[in-house]
């Protein structure tokens, strides 16, 4: 009898000991997990779950002892500052504990006091509001495209992502439309989708296409500087280059690869002077988030057979040529909602389709210098069109250079067009059925 006794009071003495750190496995693995992701600099900050104060006694003390197996401090935040990138009262009446290392936690409290500030002298307004959010979530090492997310969950806030990219697209202007087609269908040999009676429009993959204008009738003149370049992405730079120097196409810039660098090419010039870069980007520290998805593409014939290898494509970057490249890349992640693929520190690429991307160019050291005046049109093809012309016209996170649709005759398509920070046009475009579009349609099922 004594040894049961003392037996069971043995497994009491072990079950009172051990009930709150039972009590809180869940939580306490997410304290590990992410007191790991802060030590090895994967997380600036990170939060535990939200507790009752009488909860957060009996786990503090344990959470603690849990971070310190990283270095990780522990401050026990009785106020979280509240943002628009979670519900206002997630932690009403509740506590959360703050994981950092260095100087982290200071940066929070100056978040915090700042914010303050803008509320008590009556500034904290919509923009003011959602820049405290986004500071925050970068503390909390957020991507721009998951605060952009959380924005959207919590807010009216939207970017490009929530109705839907269908297709990149550019407009390029000429005085002979139909020497610019020929060029482009006949010399490159890609698939010309539809011709109307003022525009010829060209895929190079599924999802990235451009439309050659004429520019009697388009927004643009053909005497505009054409501050853009279009980069055809291709594994077959040898071949491109030796096929075009046959054919008598001016070349710009020679074909010279560089072992071990990010990317090669050469840059040719089309009829009437638009820069075409015919590019390849390489393994490289720059591409790690690049390359996968350009591995994956699809090679997209053309038609020409050079020494018996038909010729392809698998991507395109349409170059944009900027004074401030930091205000370019803030509108391009946070108002367009683009996600950042490459950074190549005087450029940034980014990603709109797998196989479509915008690549933005310190005009310091590209091969356009800035222009007030650009001849060519940045599109993109959207699935929702009429609800992101609304949050457009609601919200205005960019100038609209007219206030309604433009209708293409017998409802081929609707566009409107705005303009980007340093005056390139937007133009936003919702293609329809039609006869004029049967190969165009089948692109965006």
């Amino acid at each position: 009898m004594k040894t049961k006794v003392l037996s069971l009071l043995c497994i009491l003495l072990i079950l009172v000991s051990c009930e709150p750190k039972e009590g809180f496995d869940r939580e306490l693995g997410v304290v590990s997990a992410f007191s790991e992701l802060v030590n090895s600099g994967v997380k600036q900050l990170a939060l535990s779950s939200p507790m009752t104060p009488s909860e957060m006694d009996k786990f503090y003390p344990l959470a603690v002892e849990a971070a310190a197996a990283y270095n990780v401090s522990v401050h026990r935040e009785r106020d979280l500052i509240k943002t628009s990138l979670f519900p206002e009262d997630i932690a009403e009446g509740k506590e959360v504990l703050l994981l950092y290392q260095g100087n982290t936690k200071y940066a929070y409290d100056q978040l915090k006091k700042g914010q303050n500030q803008l509320i008590s002298s009556s500034k904290y307004d919509h923009a003011e509001r959602q820049e405290i959010s986004r500071r925050f979530g970068r503390l909390l090492s957020y991507s721009p495209r998951k605060i952009n997310k959380l924005l959207a969950d919590n807010t009216e806030y939207r970017t490009l992502d929530d109705f839907n990219i269908q297709a990149t697209n550019v407009f390029l202007y000429y005085k002979d439309l139909a020497k610019a087609t020929d060029f482009y269908t006949k010399t490159l040999g890609l698939e010309l989708l539809t011709e109307y009676d003022n525009a010829s429009i060209i895929k190079i993959t599924d999802s990235a296409l451009f439309i050659l204008v004429d520019a009697a009738k388009g927004m643009h003149s053909a005497d505009e500087p054409k501050t853009v370049a279009l980069a055809l992405l291709t594994n077959q730079l040898p071949e491109w280059y030796a096929y075009l120097q046959e054919q008598g196409v001016k070349i710009k810039y020679t074909y010279k690869p560089k072992e071990g660098g990010p990317h090669d090419g050469f840059v040719a010039i089309d009829p009437e002077g638009y820069l075409l870069e015919f590019e390849m980007f390489k393994q490289h520290k720059e591409n790690e988030a690049f390359v996968p998805y350009l591995e994956q593409n699809e090679e997209i014939e053309t038609a020409i057979n050079y020494n018996a290898k038909q010729l392809s494509f698998h991507g395109a970057i349409t170059w944009l040529y900027y004074k401030d490249l930091l205000a370019m890349q803030g509108f391009t992640e946070n108002t367009l909602g683009l996600e950042m693929v490459a950074d190549q520190g005087w450029t940034k690429i980014y990603r709109a389709t797998d196989t479509g991307f915008i690549g933005l160019v310190d005009e310091r050291r590209g091969m356009h210098k800035f222009t007030e005046e650009k001849g060519v049109t940045v599109s993109f093809i959207i699935e929702d069109l009429d609800g992101w012309y609304q949050y457009v016209q609601a919200n205005k996170p960019f100038e609209l250079r007219e206030g309604a649709f433009e209708e293409g005759p017998g409802g081929r398509y609707k566009a409107f067009v705005g303009f980007d920070p340093e005056g390139y046009f937007l133009e936003f475009d919702k293609f329809f059925d039609h006869p004029d579009n049967q190969k165009l349609m089948p692109l965006f099922k």
